[in-house]
């Protein structure tokens, strides 16, 4: 598999109990590409593998067939290489830990000194515009400050690779459109390759270089879709091009799901 690739699957399959009577195959035959510092967002019908594919690319579940390979290594050797942080629509911080310690978490158990895992970790919630909330503590902030914090620590290591199921899904929508708007901002300042899950249309066009459409489960790659705006700041949002980005993805996924 390619070397230049964060990413690179080839005719990948994940069978849950294979040969039982219960058996259910979630993704067959899914090939995709990832280049450094690309931007890709997920998308596809309700329950048609979407986190599963994120699950396999994690090395959280094995494939049952097929190629993986991040940075040229397999995803259990990736994991374990710290090649990729992961942010979940959950926060799940730490209720007990104030917000650089959460992010300072990860360092801990690196085995980073104690110095340099708190400077690392300031450091990470000045990029997130949290800065001033350091000593605070999960209960003390707002859901989209907790996801800041919660992107702080899956970057505080500087992974290859983000991964990033649905982070802003139980976020209100001016919260959400804020949240996005940082995304990027960290994205860029971070040169991180993201891998974006999400049912919003108008949000995977609005943060992607490329959307890919997944089709019903057994669930593979069906259309690859390069979003090309004049600009990535809230305003694009009232464009044309923006518009006709969306009702392009919209049609795909509509003709995907035979609707």
């Amino acid at each position: 598999m390619a070397q230049d690739l964060v990413l690179e699957i080839a005719g990948l399959e994940k069978t849950f109990n294979p040969g039982r009577p219960n058996a259910v195959t979630a993704i067959a035959g899914l090939d995709l590409a990832v280049q450094p510092r690309e931007f890709v967002s997920i998308i596809g019908p309700s329950g048609c593998g979407k986190s599963t594919l994120l699950r396999l690319v994690g090395g959280l579940i094995g494939p049952t067939a097929g190629d993986l390979s991040v940075n040229g290594r397999s995803a259990q050797e990736a994991r374990l290489a710290r090649d990729y942080g992961m942010v979940f629509q959950a926060a799940g911080l730490l209720d007990w830990r104030s917000a650089v310690r959460n992010v300072e978490l990860p360092l801990e158990l690196m085995g980073w000194s104690k110095s340099r895992r708190r400077a690392r970790a300031n450091e990470m919630l000045e990029l997130v515009d949290l800065g001033g909330f350091a000593a605070h503590y999960p209960s003390e902030l707002s859901g989209g400050m907790q996801q800041r914090v919660s992107i702080a620590r899956a970057l505080s290591f500087e992974p290859a690779l983000l991964l990033m199921d649905e982070p802003f899904g139980a976020l209100d929508e001016m919260t959400r459109e804020y949240m996005q708007a940082e995304l990027l901002k960290i994205w860029r300042e971070t040169a991180t390759t993201v891998i974006f899950v999400t049912h919003s249309i108008p949000e995977a066009v609005f943060l992607s270089s490329r959307v890919a459409v997944m089709s019903p489960r057994p669930a593979r790659i069906a259309e690859e879709i390069t979003i090309d705006l004049p600009e990535r700041s809230p305003p694009v949002r009232d464009t044309e091009e923006f518009f006709r980005a969306v009702s392009l993805v919209r049609r795909t996924l509509r003709s995907v799901e035979g609707t």
